[in-house]
C-alpha cells in the first residue's frame, strides 16, 4: 500500500479510504489512486480484511446471459473496480429480464452472503424492483437506465442516438430509418427515442422501425429489406453488430455505403473501426459505468447512504468515420 501511495502522490490513509470506498474522496484523487493500483498490480489481503470488517468481501453481480459488447464491457469494468478495492465478484446470470428472473438471481446471491449487489441485467420492465429486494442489502444498478428507488449509473442512450441521427440530418438525409434492438431492453427503447426526437425536431416524419435484436444476423435481415427501398438513404442501427449485418446485406445487393446509403451503429466496439467502410458510431464508456457503479456501492457499504438514490449519467460521444456521407443527388 505504501508503494501505491508513493506512486499516486497521496498519503497511506488516502489509499486506504479509496480502497474502502470512503465517500469523501475527490473523484480525481480516486482515479489517480486507482491508476497507481492498476500500474503496480496491487492486491489486498482479503482474508485479513474480512476478519477486521466481519464482511465476506464479495459483491454479487446480476447479469444477463449474453456476450454482447455492451453488457460484457460493463461487467469488465465492475470486476476490475471491485477487485482493486479488495472485493471478489460472484456472478449470477439470467436469460429473463422480468422481475422474477432478476429476483431469482438476487436470492441466489443473497444466500451466498454477499455484502452488496450490482445489477447489470436489462431492467426496463421492472419499475417496482426496489420493493422486492432485501432491505438490508445495499444495491446499485449499472443497467441501461435509472431504476426507481435505486442508485444507478448509466449511459445517456437517448442523447447518443439523437446525436448520430442529427449528424445524418445535417448531411442532408431525410429518409432515415431505424433498426431497433431487442424489445424490453431499456437501451433499445431509449435509442429509438433519440432517433425519433431528432426527426421530430427537424420536422421529419419517422418511417416504420424495422424489428431487430442485437445480433449481426438481425441486421442482415433488415439490410435485405432496406436494400429494396429506393427512398431510404440512411440507417441508424441500435448497435454495431446490427450495423455489421446491414453492411453485408447492402454489399451483397450492390448498394454502395455511403454512396447510396449511410449506415451508423452504437457502441464503438473495437472492430467497428475495421469494418468496410469504417463505421460511424456512438462511443459509450462502459468500463467507466462499471467503475462508478462499484464506487457508489462502496460508499453505501462504508455507511454513506444518501437520503435519495443518486443517478449518475455518463455522456456518450459521436465517432464519425467513413460509413456516412451526404445522400446521392
Amino acid at each position: 500500500m505504501t508503494d501505491v501511495a508513493r506512486r499516486a502522490g497521496v498519503s497511506h490513509q488516502t489509499v486506504s479510504r479509496v480502497l474502502n470506498g470512503h465517500p469523501s474522496i475527490r473523484p480525481e484523487t480516486r482515479e489517480r489512486v486507482q491508476r497507481a493500483i492498476d500500474e503496480l498490480g496491487y492486491r489486498r489481503n482479503r482474508a485479513a480484511r474480512a476478519l477486521v470488517t466481519r464482511r465476506t468481501l464479495t459483491v454479487g453481480v446480476v447479469a444477463s446471459s449474453t456476450s454482447l459488447f455492451g453488457p460484457s464491457s460493463t461487467l469488465h469494468g465492475v470486476e476490475r473496480a471491485a477487485h482493486a478495492a479488495g472485493y471478489a465478484t460472484i456472478l449470477s446470470t439470467s436469460d429473463a429480464t422480468d422481475r422474477d428472473g432478476v429476483l431469482a438471481c438476487v436470492a441466489q446471491l443473497s444466500d451466498r452472503g454477499v455484502d452488496g449487489l450490482l445489477l447489470t441485467a436489462p431492467l426496463h420492465e421492472v419499475p417496482d424492483l426496489r420493493e422486492h429486494l432485501p432491505a438490508d442489502l445495499p444495491t446499485v444498478c449499472a443497467t441501461g437506465g435509472p431504476v426507481t428507488g435505486l442508485p444507478s449509473v448509466h449511459v445517456d442512450h437517448r442523447a447518443g442516438a439523437r446525436a448520430v441521427t442529427e449528424l445524418l440530418l445535417r448531411q442532408g438525409h431525410r429518409e432515415v430509418r431505424h433498426v431497433g434492438g431487442s424489445p424490453g431492453w431499456f437501451e433499445a427503447v431509449e435509442r429509438e427515442g433519440g432517433w425519433r426526437d431528432a426527426l421530430a425536431a427537424a420536422g421529419v416524419a419517422p418511417a416504420r422501425v424495422l424489428a431487430g435484436g442485437w445480433g449481426a444476423a438481425d441486421g442482415y435481415v433488415a439490410g435485405l429489406a432496406l436494400a429494396d427501398d429506393p427512398a431510404t438513404t440512411a440507417v441508424v442501427a441500435a448497435n454495431d453488430q446490427l450495423a455489421l449485418g446491414l453492411l453485408r446485406a447492402l454489399r451483397e445487393r450492390g448498394v454502395d455505403v455511403p454512396g447510396r446509403v449511410s449506415v451508423t451503429g452504437f457502441d464503438d466496439a473495437p472492430e467497428s473501426a475495421y469494418l468496410s467502410p469504417p463505421l460511424t458510431t456512438v462511443r459509450q464508456d462502459l468500463e467507466r459505468v462499471g467503475r462508478e457503479a462499484v464506487g457508489l456501492l462502496l460508499e453505501r457499504l462504508a455507511g454513506g447512504v444518501a437520503t435519495a438514490p443518486e443517478h449518475r449519467v455518463v455522456e456518450p460521444g459521436l465517432v464519425v468515420r467513413a460509413s456516412t456521407a451526404a445522400p446521392p443527388r
